[in-house]
């Protein structure tokens, strides 16, 4: 950290405390070379993930729409909200975690797909359906056969 005075980088922090709002820590530092005191503050640095759809345009990820979808896949099957919740949450974990900014819906539709799949079989089908555009029986007949093969 540069020291606002006399523009040396070396400090020494005499003082963290979080802020009010929480989401930030308040930290004195003592320059080493003029000894004056300044204060930085340390935030988490949240870069926006976008989702780039299957027509080229482009949105801001929002965890939300994971979340409908899985809820309508799940359609009175047996599952725990919190299940759902924390399903979208690793994925959007994982995806901030990966650095990269911009994520198709084909990623996130199979970061979906393997996490459902052993939550339930019929879900992860009915998933599967629409997340493919399945056009006719027999797309549901190959992906039920590749689920059986990986089981």
């Amino acid at each position: 950290m540069r020291c606002p005075f006399c523009g040396d980088q070396e400090s020494k922090v005499v003082d963290s405390r979080h802020s009010e709002d929480g989401l930030s820590i308040r930290r004195r530092r003592e320059c080493l070379v003029c000894q004056r005191r300044f204060t930085t503050y340390e935030i988490v640095e949240s870069l926006p993930i976008i989702v780039v759809k299957k027509d080229g345009s482009r949105q801001s990820f929002d965890k939300n729409k994971i979340i409908k979808s899985m809820v309508r896949a799940f359609d009175k099957r047996q599952v725990e909200t919190g299940d759902l919740d924390r399903i979208a949450m690793e994925i959007e974990q994982a995806l901030q975690n990966s650095l990269e900014r911009e994520v198709s819906t084909d990623r996130i539709g199979e970061m979906v797909m393997e996490r459902i799949k052993p939550l339930d079989e019929v879900a992860y089908i009915r998933f599967a359906s629409v997340y493919r555009k399945f056009q006719d029986v027999n797309g549901f007949i190959h992906e039920i056969n590749k689920f059986l093969e990986e089981k």
